[in-house]
Formats: C-alpha cells, sequence, structure tokens
C-alpha cells in the first residue's frame, strides 16, 4: 500500500483514540509483509501506567492475528513536527525487526525513518542473554 493511504487510514482511525485525560489523540497504521493493515489508537486510563500507545496496539492487533513480520508503521498525530514514538514503544518495535517507520502529523509533515534509527543498540535478550 502506498504511504499517502496508510497516512491517511492512521488520520482516520485517530479520531477513535481514548484519551479523555491529554486530549492527545495518536493513530497509527502498520502494514504487515504478507500486505494486511492493523490500526490502533493511544488508549488512556485513570491509573496512567495501564495507558496504551497507538503503535503497540496495532503491533499486539497484528501479532494476535499471527503476523510478525512488518514492512512499515505510520504514526500520525496533530503536532507542530512528525510525532515520534515513545521509548517502550521503539523497544517493541524492535522485536521485530528493522523495519520502515513513517512519523507524521496531521498538517502532512513526514519523515520517514526505520527502526534501528530510532533505537539504536536496541536490547535483545536473544542477542546477549546474559
Amino acid at each position: 500500500m502506498k504511504v499517502e493511504k496508510l497516512i491517511e487510514r492512521a488520520k482516520i482511525v485517530r479520531e477513535n483514540a481514548y484519551v479523555p485525560y491529554s486530549r492527545f489523540k495518536v493513530g497509527a497504521a502498520l502494514e504487515t509483509e504478507s500486505g494486511k493493515i492493523y490500526t490502533g489508537v493511544n488508549v488512556e486510563n485513570s491509573s496512567f501506567g495501564l495507558s496504551m500507545c497507538a503503535e503497540r496496539i496495532a503491533i499486539f492487533k497484528a501479532v494476535s492475528e499471527g503476523e510478525t513480520k512488518f514492512k512499515r508503521l505510520v504514526i500520525v498525530a496533530d503536532t507542530k513536527d512528525v510525532v515520534s514514538p515513545c521509548g517502550a514503544c521503539r523497544q517493541v518495535m524492535s522485536e521485530f525487526g528493522n523495519f520502515e517507520v513513517v512519523l507524521s502529523n496531521i498538517e502532512g509533515k513526514v519523515k520517514v525513518t526505520n527502526v534501528e534509527e530510532l533505537l539504536p543498540k536496541a536490547f535483545d535478550f536473544r542477542r546477549d542473554p546474559t
């Protein structure tokens, strides 16, 4: 799928975010190597540590359906510059390889990067179990 269509999907699903505390809506669209698209939005909780980011929701939805090979992840929010994933999301992304990550805002600003650029030297127990 073209990046522009994935950005549009992330913008649309972003409206479903549950953000009664921050009012900061984030949408994500994850394209798998098989061509399927999984979306996610951030979901807040009054116990803030239980909140979940859009990126991880999209990834967890894909994994729950048996998909673990990802082509690209698009993230969209209403920010001045492109939105950037948190550290927890970066670590979860790194579990599934070095795929493309498209950072965007609702005004159309876009930055294309990848997992390794976002999280160099990521922790991976499989590489160094000591």
